[in-house]
């Protein structure tokens, strides 16, 4: 049987040499469906089934608490609530917390901002990771006495400092809300950065606000993620339930701490599902779409391989007739489906090592487990599974002769002839080709017509002309007054240089800093409202005078800031059109008076004298237009405008308008902040234009992906179509010529075989849209962000494939048309 296997493999080998462009168009179609898949099921493995790298993965528990009502789906936690969960919630053994802040870092090469992570002492121990290098932080670095120490994530000290093993034992300082002193010890290995990507994790000491008494003691002062590890024997079931109710006693015993309209809630979830949920629906949609692409790259190579079965129906049949059984000729079928599909599993597997590396770029964006993905042997045993599947699926689709077939003998000195059940199964993968072309068609028009609604709308900046550029606010021991200075002098120097119009200094980077000011804002009052636990909210920004205009954002009532409006003078603010509609509806909103009254404030830092200024009647002097600087669709954001010079500057954003190029400044922009201060970090310069352009690159990602995937769908549909009417135009050549013999016009010939073209092409549409429809509804119910196309991606789709259906069937009907009359009468 073995033996006999091979002499098949052999014989099928020369068969296919009398046909290699047949081959070559095999094995090039299933090259593309099978690579495509390969590549996707490997981005599948690595990022949603692949083992973490920590130590006791199925124990690991993220703990989130969110307030929805409230508009947030994280609030993190305060310490007093870390510590009331930890004192009473006995199915969870240990707990790690995690606190993100941005830095500043002088003495490890140039002075740059850092993504931190703030931990405590046996969060290490807790999430299971090891270091590669030195070590990380432990129990001995707990505490406020303990000298600050830090430790390099593993991407950070490849890329910036490849890899060199002495920065261990450097010494570096860090600023942010204070400075402090801390000792490189070791690098982290590589590993998944969550909750963030962070560059350096440190301990508690490195953050002087950690150890702050507003920190220690305020309930509503959240920044800390929360992880835990369960207990043996314990549940993910048992620590939700015991979480809940320790959390509803917290509740009850701090009513003002969680309001009742804001819906505060706690939950935990495996740590892995937690990682892995923001790419999980986008992986397996794409998982679908390539999937589609397989099975029309099956159904082409099928009725390809039909059509060769029936022009061999003489050869089949006189093997039959000779004494070859059923299964010896469904062997040898199988043995050329074989050789096709391994080399085009060969060619895929090739294809799809490339394809890898540009969709695990893409799917970054999404899961950080993607940056770290690697090819390994999955992806040929991948390609050998589906080669396998589609060899049995080609060997098993022709029908084969009998013994006694009445016609075997006939066939082998006639036409072709196509049987009626032969035909028929050649409409169904043709249909079936343009059925799943018609999912994935729809799928990328939905995903081009959002890229292009969202390039086209119109974000209210001059976004081509003004460059952006990051100089935090320095905290290496200056006072407040002493940081407006350094932006008022820089801006002045700045604003000096050849082709700048103006320049000014904001809190926020539109887009780059979404979430910063305190997130969904702060809650604020005004003249003629009564305050309450209710307050609306409010974005806070603090700006310098000139940012407006820096912007191409019009004031539209009142003036803008000036160099009087300072600490020294009365508190003074510039509010969005919508806060002054909302707040003073038909009412003159300059020199009335808003004052924030959220209690969060109370943690701010400062003076005794500069919280109470913060939290004063501040009037108004002017409002802007609307101007959202956090979605890329903007909706109406309520938004209070503070004076630079009255203090209250996080972050630092130097934003200037300019005539000529905006990348020319950046040489001299640096030159300027450094000769000021020479540890100043001067990073991300970009336009307005490019960053919105960073921003929509993910949604310009899905629809290139899927647009890909559709068009190679659409070009094997458009094949598949061509042949199927091509083979039933050579068999009907004979009816073809008999019916021009009777007077039959060569147009209506033409008309009939483009007609039948069109049906295949509304039947395959009609069955797309039913199947995507089934598809959407069901997977609706497991991903709640699945949503229906609307009807003009539906209609921009069906016209795609009935133009398509038309052209591919133009060449076959052409060829009908032309059919000689006296050759096709003697083809018998």
């Amino acid at each position: 049987m073995r033996f006999s296997f091979f002499r098949d493999l052999r014989l099928a080998f020369h068969s296919l040499m009398h046909s290699k462009s047949l081959a070559a168009i095999v094995i090039l179609t299933l090259a593309l469906g099978i690579g495509a898949n390969a590549a996707i099921f490997t981005l599948v493995r690595g990022v949603l089934l692949k083992p973490l790298v920590n130590r006791d993965e199925n124990r690991l528990v993220y703990i989130r608490q969110s307030a929805p009502s409230g508009g947030q789906d994280n609030t993190t936690f305060s310490v007093p609530e870390i510590k009331d969960i930890e004192g009473s919630v006995r199915s969870l053994s240990e707990f790690g917390d995690f606190s993100t802040m941005d830095f500043t870092m002088v003495g490890l090469g140039e002075p740059r901002v850092v993504h931190g992570g703030v931990v405590s002492g046996n969060y290490f121990d807790v999430i299971g990771l090891r270091p590669v290098l030195g070590r990380l932080v432990g129990r001995q670095d707990a505490g406020a006495d303990a000298p600050g120490v830090i430790v390099l994530t593993y991407r950070f000290w490849s890329t910036v400092y490849q890899k060199d093993p002495n920065v261990i034992g450097k010494s570096v300082r860090l600023s942010s809300l204070g400075d402090r002193s801390a000792t490189v010890i070791g690098v982290l290995e590589p590993s998944v950065p969550y909750p963030a990507e962070t560059e350096i994790i440190g301990n508690l000491v490195i953050s002087p606000h950690h150890l702050s008494a507003t920190m220690v003691t305020g309930r509503i002062h959240r920044m800390t993620e929360l992880f835990g590890k369960l207990a043996p024997g314990a549940t993910l079931d048992q620590a939700r339930n015991e979480l809940r109710t320790v959390y509803a006693g917290m509740v009850k015993d701090h009513p003002d701490a969680y309001p009742d309209n804001f819906g505060y809630r706690i939950d935990a979830r495996m740590l892995r599902d937690e990682i892995t949920s923001g790419a999980r629906t986008l992986l397996l949609v794409l998982l679908a779409a390539s999937g589609l692409v397989f099975i029309i790259a099956c159904s082409n190579v099928a009725n390809l391989i039909l059509a060769r079965t029936v022009r061999r129906e003489g050869e089949l049949a006189i093997r039959a007739a000779m004494g070859a059984n059923t299964w010896a000729l469904r062997r040898m079928l199988l043995a050329e489906s074989l050789l096709l599909c391994c080399a085009g599993a060969a060619i895929g597997v090739i294809i799809a090592q490339p394809l890898v590396t540009i969709l695990a770029r893409y799917a970054s964006r999404f899961s950080v487990r993607a940056l770290d993905l690697t090819v390994d042997f999955s992806m040929l045993w991948v390609g050998v599974a589906l080669a396998i599947v589609a060899a049995v699926i080609l060997a098993f689709v022709p029908r084969l002769p009998s013994a006694n077939s009445s016609n075997g003998m006939n066939l082998s000195g006639g036409s072709v002839r196509i049987t009626s059940s032969t035909g028929r199964r050649q409409r169904i993968f043709a249909i079936t080709q343009i059925a799943a072309s018609f999912v994935l068609l729809a799928g990328a028009s939905v995903l081009i017509t959002t890229l292009v609604a969202l390039q086209r709308t119109q974000t209210g900046f001059d976004t081509r002309r003004v460059l952006v550029v990051d100089v935090p606010a320095p905290s290496d021991g200056r006072t407040p007054q002493q940081v407006v200075d350094f932006y008022k002098e820089s801006v002045r120097q700045i604003d000096a240089l050849p082709g700048v119009t103006d320049t000014a200094v904001g809190m926020i980077a539109p887009w780059r800093d979404t979430g910063g000011g305190f997130g969904v804002g702060l809650q604020f009052s005004g003249d003629g409202h009564v305050h309450d636990k209710d307050d609306p909210r409010a974005l806070w920004r603090t700006i310098s005078p000139g940012f407006f205009t820096s912007l191409g954002v019009p004031i539209i009532a009142g003036r803008d800031f000036n160099a009087l409006d300072d600490q020294n003078a009365e508190p003074v603010v510039i509010v969005s059109a919508t806060l002054a509609r909302q707040m003073f509806p038909g009412q003159d909103p300059i020199n009335r008076h808003v004052y924030w009254t959220d209690p969060v404030l109370e943690f701010a830092t400062g003076t005794a004298t500069e919280k109470a200024r913060l939290t004063s009647p501040h009037r108004i002097i002017g409002v802007a237009a609307d101007m959202d600087d956090e979605h890329i669709v903007p909706v109406p954001t309520p938004t209070i405008y503070g004076a630079l010079a009255d203090g209250g500057m996080f972050g630092g954003h130097v934003f200037i308008h300019t005539m000529g190029n905006p990348y020319s400044l950046v040489t001299p922009v640096t030159k300027i902040i450094r000769d000021m201060a020479a540890d100043e970090p001067v990073e991300n310069a970009a336009t307005l234009e490019d960053i919105r352009a960073k921003v929509l690159a993910p949604d310009r990602l899905n629809s290139l992906v899927f647009g890909v995937f559709a068009t190679v769908a659409l070009l094997i549909a458009i094949v598949g179509v061509a042949g199927v009417l091509a083979f039933s135009v050579s068999a009907r050549t004979r009816e073809f010529g008999i019916r021009m013999a009777l007077g039959s016009q060569p147009g209506n010939l033409l008309r009939g075989v483009v007609t039948e073209g069109l049906v295949m092409a509304a039947v395959g549409i009609v069955a797309g849209a039913a199947f995507g429809l089934v598809v959407v509804r069901v997977a609706g119910s497991y991903f709640g962000d699945l949503k229906m196309p609307g009807a003009w991606p539906a209609i921009v789709s069906a016209f795609v494939l009935l133009v398509a259906a038309v052209v591919a069937s133009m060449l076959p009907a052409a060829r009908a048309a032309r059919v000689d009359v006296m050759q096709a009468l003697r083809s018998e």
